[in-house]
């Protein structure tokens, strides 16, 4: 039986998708058009107002938020 290593690109992936929105190099950028999309139909579903200023790591963190609230995004 062969040793296999893990694919260290793998864990560099992986944590990527991990990493806190306010760590990320293009959080202060506007968000993008698929988070405005997301972000717009979750606000509706939620009864809050959408904020199209936000940018890029606040629009992550208010979708994560939204989600939670609405049920979205969340496995049963």
């Amino acid at each position: 039986m062969t040793n296999r290593t893990e694919d260290p690109s793998h864990n560099e992936q992986a944590s990527n998708l991990e990493k806190d929105p306010n760590d990320w190099a293009t959080g202060d950028e506007s968000m993008t058009g698929a988070q405005a999309s997301y972000l717009r139909t979750l606000c509706e579903e939620a009864g809050v107002d959408f904020d199209d200023s936000l940018n890029k790591a606040d629009a992550s963190k208010m979708i994560d938020e939204l989600q939670h609230k609405t049920g979205r995004g969340e496995n049963h």
